[in-house]
């Protein structure tokens, strides 16, 4: 699966049930390990379980693999490895103080998609 794929099913996949304040930030220019983190906030330790588990199973289901899932237990925060793809699913106060996207410097998935979106009309014609 292309990564611009990978990426769109994660996106959706939290968007599904409800995720909050989706980013995508591109690290390939920051770190060999992943191309792309994808950070998303849920309201309860359910919801991010939930979410997180979505984004396995929609995943999976497009025949791509997930290397590990972490904090499933807990709740709190959950990490879900899919290669060139991580996955952050936290609680808003978790978000707030570890400022992930400070570290990573990332912009909103709906920019993102939008930007994607308007290069993709301008290529028709």
């Amino acid at each position: 699966m292309k990564l611009a794929q990978l990426e769109r099913l994660v996106v959706d996949a939290l968007a599904d049930i409800k995720g909050r304040d989706i980013q995508v930030i591109d690290t390939s220019r920051l770190t060999p390990l992943f191309d792309r983190l994808v950070i998303a906030c849920g309201d309860s330790n359910r919801q991010v379980k939930s979410l997180a588990r979505n984004v396995q199973d929609k995943v999976r289901e497009a025949g791509a693999g997930v290397l590990s899932c972490e904090g499933e237990e807990i709740g709190e925060w959950v990490l879900v490895d899919l290669g060139d793809i991580v996955v952050h699913v936290m609680q808003p106060a978790i978000r707030s103080y570890y400022k992930l996207e400070e570290l990573w410097g990332g912009k909103t998935a709906q920019r993102l998609h939008r930007a994607a979106a308007e290069a993709s009309h301008l290529g028709e014609g």
